[in-house]
């Protein structure tokens, strides 16, 4: 049987927060239509027919990729197509007749985690004395952490509907969601420097385990790449999510534009 077509009413879960991207009033100023639907939202769309497909063992060892094209807005249905390949499922995302998203969908034979004493932790700053997003202050080579999320019963109750998830697995057993493993890299970016305005553009996830209610999450990241394309200014972290602070969840590399041209432009 082909994998049918998942649609989701999108929601714009960080209206307030401070990533001016998701404002609508600000959001226009970059040419959108309104704010942006996070990423890491839209990947988490992307992974219901995954784990459909494959079932839990997809959340375990499988592999994701994402990478965005055109933005995805609140309240439009984003629909999730899903065509089965020699190596697994080619995933798109398409909302107002456009192709917004595309990846892919794999479950290897195995999946070992690297060590995580390979990965040096690190502590965020206070929030009020983080610095600009910069060329120093996300040099290659710098490591970086996250403010560790402790997953309640209500987190993960609101993250769920947030996400608009209707697969069972979630909420009978307790997992966190891949969305949400993903979101730790966001973290690694913007519990350490400051981001007024920035877009999330691609992510490459290989998981190792699955999160439960009551675990603690953390990430180790790298920064890989710090480089200038079109104007815009780009960063790459090489992370490792775990859960309490000694098991692999997944090894992602993550890229965002930290600085878009528009506001390099004016500054």
């Amino acid at each position: 049987m082909p994998v049918q077509p998942y649609r989701v009413s999108a929601y714009n879960t960080a209206k307030a927060s401070e990533n001016k991207i998701h404002d609508d009033a600000t959001a226009r100023r970059f040419g959108f239509t309104g704010g942006l639907v996070g990423g890491v939202h839209v990947y988490a769309y992307m992974t219901h027919q995954p784990l459909a497909h494959w079932g839990r063992a997809w959340l375990e060892r499988g592999t994701g990729d994402c990478k965005f094209g055109k933005p995805v807005y609140e309240g439009d249905i984003a629909e999730i197509v899903a065509d089965e390949t020699e190596g697994g499922l080619a995933l798109k995302v398409m909302s107002r007749g456009e192709l917004c998203a595309t990846g892919s969908a794999g479950l290897p034979a195995s999946a070992a985690p690297p060590a995580v004493a390979d990965f040096q932790p690190a502590t965020p700053p206070a929030h009020d004395a983080r610095p600009p997003a910069d060329e120093s202050s996300l040099a290659v080579g710098r490591w970086l952490g996250m403010n560790k999320l402790a997953v309640t019963a209500e987190f993960h109750a609101q993250d769920l509907s947030d996400t608009r998830e209707t697969n069972t697995l979630y909420a009978a057993e307790g997992i966190v969601h891949p969305g949400t493993i993903l979101r730790c890299c966001n973290w690694v970016l913007s519990h350490n420097v400051v981001l007024p305005a920035w877009m999330h553009v691609g992510s490459k996830v290989q998981h190792f385990g699955i999160a439960h209610i009551g675990d603690t999450l953390s990430a180790r990241a790298r920064v890989t790449q710090n480089y200038v394309h079109k104007g815009h200014k780009f960063v790459e972290v090489d992370a490792l999510v775990l859960a309490n602070e000694r098991t692999p969840l997944a090894r992602v590399t993550h890229t965002a534009i930290y600085l878009p041209r528009q506001l390099a432009e004016a500054a």
